[in-house]
């Protein structure tokens, strides 16, 4: 039964923060991800703005799998 109730709850996290977390940093990664080219060093930005765009993902797959929070 606690399954449920952790997919319930990661259920919530990703319509409430998971999706808005996702959409903003996947909108900044395709602006920033070709920059990268010209100056190395910001390459540390879109790596962390892509674990940002796949949030969404981490949330369903938690979801799923019936994982607590921490």
């Amino acid at each position: 039964m606690g399954n449920v109730l952790w997919s319930v709850i990661w259920l919530i996290v990703l319509i409430v923060v998971g999706f808005a977390v996702a959409f903003f940093c996947a909108g900044w990664y395709v602006v920033i991800y070709p920059l990268t080219v010209c100056v190395p060093d910001i390459s540390a930005v879109s790596d962390f703005l892509l674990l940002g765009a796949q949030f969404a993902h981490f949330c369903a797959k938690s979801m799923m799998e019936g994982k607590s929070l921490f």
